[in-house]
C-alpha cells in the first residue's frame, strides 16, 4: 500500500515543476513584447522596505562573523569574554544610538550635528516624498522608506563599527571599559562623523564621498581600536626586548567561518545602501563588492607566500576582508576592473600594514587595524581614482556620486577633498576617543590584572570557560571594579611595555 501511495505521489512534484517553468517562461516573453512600467507607489515602498530590512538582517547577522572571527585569533582562555563582548555590544549601541546617536547623525541641525528627532521622535513623512517631504531628517527623505527601516539599516552600521574596536582591544581590556566605550562611541563620536559625511554636514557639502562606510563605519572604528590598542599596550608576552613573540589563535576553522559569514553579510551591507530595491545598481554592487574581496584575497595569499615561503590562512582571511572595506566606499561608483585593483591592494596593504603595526610595538589580535582602518582610508581615496563618472550609470549623476575618478582622466580635486576628509575623520576620532580612554581609565581603569590576563578574561571576568573540560586554571577573585585596584600596576606595565 505504501509503494502504491509513493507512485502516485511521484508525479505531482514532477508537475509542480512544470507548471511553474511554464509561468516563468511565459512572464519573461510578456515582458519582452511589453513596455516596463513603473510599480504602484504603494507597492514600491513595500518592495525597497523588503530590500532594506533583508539587507539590514544580513549586516546583523555580521555579528556572528565578527564573534567567529575574534574568538578563532585569540586564545582560548578568552574565548567566553570576546563572545560576551561581540553580543553585548549591539545591544548597548541599540540603545545608544536610539536614543540620541541617531538623532545626532540625520536629525536636521546644522553643518557640524544633528539636533533634531531623539528617541526617534518627530515627524517625519518617509514613503516616496521627495521634494514634499516633511519632517526632522531631511537628510534621509531621499529614501522612500519608512523611518523605523532606516533607523534598523543604520544602527546595524553603527553596531559594526562599535564591534571593530573588539578586536584591537582583545585579550587584556576589561570588560566594564569596553562596555562603557561602546556606549560612548554610538552615542556621540560615530553619530557625529556620520552627520558630517551622510547627514548633511560640511564634508557632504564640499564633495566627500563614502557609499557605504569605508570611513563613515571602517575608518572610525579602526581610529578608535587604534588609540584603544595603543593605550592599553601589548598583551604580556607578546613582544621581547628585541623582537615579537607570536600568540597564535586557538581555533581557525571558527576564523574561517567568521570571514566567510562576514562575507556573506557585506553584500547587504554595501547592496543596501542604496536603500531602494533597484536591480541595475544591486547587481553592480554585488559584483564589484565579490570581486574586491576575491583579489584581496589572492593579494594576501601572493605577498604572504613570498614573504614567508607559506600562504598564511590568518593573512588570506584578513585579506578577503581588507578587500571588502576598500570597495565599500566606491562599491556603486567603479567598474569591476576597477573593483579588482581596489581589492588586490587592499589585499597588499593588509599584509604589509600588519607588519608594520608590529614593528610599532602596537598588539592586534585579530587584524582590525590592517583591515578597516588601513583598508578604510584606501577605500576612500579610492573612489577619487577609479570613479567612473557621472551619467554613465543610471544611479550615478552629478548629485548623487563623485567626478570622474584621477586615474580615469578627471581631476586631481576629488582625491584632495577625500584625504581632506579622512585628515578631518582621523583627528576628530582619534582626540575624541583618545580623551574617553583616558576618562575610562581614570574613572575605573581599562586593562585587567596581570594575574587575571594569565588566567584568562573567561574566568577573571565572567566565572565561565568556553572548553571548561580541558582546563585546569583557578577562579581568581573578582570586582566589578577590580581595575580600579591595579590601576597603578597596569599602568606601569603599560609604560614598560612602550
Amino acid at each position: 500500500m505504501r509503494q502504491f501511495y509513493q507512485k502516485r505521489m511521484g508525479w505531482q512534484p514532477t508537475l509542480l515543476l512544470v507548471i511553474a517553468i511554464w509561468l516563468v517562461w511565459n512572464g519573461a516573453v510578456l515582458a519582452a513584447d511589453t513596455t516596463p512600467e513603473s510599480l504602484p507607489e504603494s507597492l514600491q515602498v513595500t518592495v525597497d522596505t523588503i530590500w532594506v530590512l533583508l539587507c539590514a538582517i544580513l549586516v546583523f547577522f555580521m555579528n556572528a562573523g565578527f564573534a567567529m572571527l575574534e574568538t578563532g585569533f585569540c586564545q582560548s582562555k578568552n574565548a567566553v569574554n570576546i563572545l560576551t563582548k561581540n553580543v553585548i555590544v549591539f545591544g548597548v549601541v541599540s540603545l545608544c544610538f536610539w536614543a540620541v546617536g541617531f538623532a545626532l547623525m540625520f536629525g536636521d541641525g546644522n553643518a557640524v550635528i544633528g539636533y533634531s528627532g531623539f528617541f526617534l521622535q518627530g515627524l517625519d513623512l518617509s514613503p516616496l516624498t521627495d521634494e514634499h517631504y516633511s519632517g526632522v531628517f531631511d537628510s534621509l527623505a531621499w529614501a522612500g522608506i519608512p523611518l523605523d527601516a532606516k533607523f534598523f539599516f543604520q544602527l546595524v552600521f553603527a553596531g559594526t563599527a562599535a564591534t571593530i574596536v573588539s578586536g584591537a582591544v582583545a585579550e587584556r581590556i576589561s570588560f566594564l571599559a569596553f562596555f562603557t566605550f561602546s556606549a560612548v562611541l554610538s552615542l556621540v563620536i560615530y553619530p557625529m562623523v556620520g552627520h558630517w559625511i551622510w547627514g548633511g554636514g560640511f564634508l557632504q557639502t564640499m564633495g566627500f564621498w563614502d557609499f557605504s562606510g569605508s570611513t563613515v563605519v571602517h575608518s572610525v572604528g579602526g581610529w578608535a581600536a587604534l588609540t584603544g590598542a595603543w593605550l592599553l599596550g601589548p598583551r604580556v608576552g607578546r613582544y621581547r626586548p628585541h623582537g615579537e613573540n607570536t600568540i597564535p589563535g586557538h581555533n581557525l576553522a571558527i576564523s574561517t567561518l567568521g570571514g566567510l559569514i562576514l562575507w556573506f553579510g557585506w553584500f547587504g551591507f554595501n547592496a543596501g545602501s542604496s536603500m531602494t530595491a533597484d536591480p541595475a545598481i544591486a547587481s553592480r554592487i554585488i559584483l564589484t563588492t565579490n570581486l574586491s574581496a576575491s583579489t584581496g584575497a589572492v593579494a594576501a595569499a601572493v605577498i604572504s607566500w613570498l614573504i614567508t615561503s607559506k600562504p598564511s590562512l590568518s593573512m588570506i582571511i584578513n585579506g578577503a576582508l581588507a578587500g571588502l572595506v576598500s570597495i565599500t566606499a566606491g562599491c556603486a561608483y567603479v567598474t569591476s576592473i576597477g573593483a579588482i585593483i581596489i581589492g588586490f591592494i587592499g589585499g597588499m596593504f593588509a599584509v604589509f600594514a600588519a607588519g608594520l603595526f608590529n614593528q610599532l610595538r602596537i598588539d592586534d589580535p585579530v587584524g582590525a587595524l590592517p583591515v578597516h582602518l588601513v583598508g578604510g582610508i584606501w577605500g576612500t581615496i579610492a573612489v577619487g581614482l577609479f570613479s567612473v563618472g557621472p551619467n554613465i550609470n543610471d544611479w550615478h549623476s552629478e548629485t548623487s556620486g563623485p567626478a570622474l575618478g584621477f586615474l580615469l582622466g578627471g581631476d586631481i580635486k576629488p582625491v584632495l577633498i577625500q584625504i581632506t576628509g579622512i585628515v578631518i575623520v582621523a583627528a576628530f576620532v582619534s582626540i575624541s576617543t583618545l580623551f574617553s580612554w583616558f576618562m575610562l581609565r581614570i574613572i575605573f581603569g581599562l586593562r585587567v590584572s596581570h594575574q587575571a590576563e594569565s588566567t584568562g578574561l573567561d574566568l577573571s571576568e565572567h566565572g565561565l570557560e568556553a572548553y571548561p573540560e580541558f582546563s585546569q586554571r583557578s577562579l581568581p577573585l573578582n570586582n566589578l571594579f577590580h581595575s580600579v585596584k591595579d590601576n597603578v600596576m597596569k599602568s606601569n606595565t603599560s609604560t614598560l611595555n612602550h
